[in-house]
């Protein structure tokens, strides 16, 4: 993966970003790529931006993204203070999936919660998601608890 580029996410890259958000199963009922982008995609990337605590990363091939990820460091009590690093919205490019760049992007984002402190680094996953599931395992991670979301607007 000599050419794959992990970089922090630029407001320019805001439509590819969204459109790899929206190109599955659960994306395609809840976001919307069409351009112009609504509003509140520019502000939640901006809130991003603007927190110590966030990363918003594209993985880029010969200029152009490929895949993108959401890091978040999180201070707890629990574990004597550890801090966690929640890795989100993993998503690579259709037409390039199944050639490791997922694997490597979960290394590089393991890599950096290390890198901050982390003693945890933990993963939400849909049900319905039986390949990522499948995927995730073959990476070495565990399901380890059932989560629940309760949904505000």
């Amino acid at each position: 993966m000599n050419d794959l580029v992990m970089r922090d996410a630029r407001e320019a890259d805001l439509p590819v970003i969204v459109a790899l958000l929206a190109d599955d199963q659960l994306g395609d009922a809840r976001e919307d790529p069409s351009v112009p982008l609504d509003p509140a995609y520019l502000a939640a990337f901006r809130a991003l931006e603007a927190s110590p605590h966030q990363r918003l990363v594209v993985a880029e091939r010969e200029g152009h993204i490929v895949g993108t990820l959401q890091l978040s460091f999180i201070p707890g009590l629990s574990m004597r203070g550890a801090w966690r690093g929640q890795i989100e919205a993993v998503r690579i490019d259709r037409s390039l999936r199944g050639q490791g760049l997922g694997s490597w992007m979960i290394a590089w984002a393991v890599d950096q919660c290390r890198d901050r402190g982390c003693r945890l680094v933990q993963l939400t996953s849909h049900f319905s998601r039986i390949d990522a599931h499948r995927f995730y395992e073959r990476l070495g991670w565990e399901k380890s608890h059932a989560g629940f979301k309760l949904k505000l607007a």
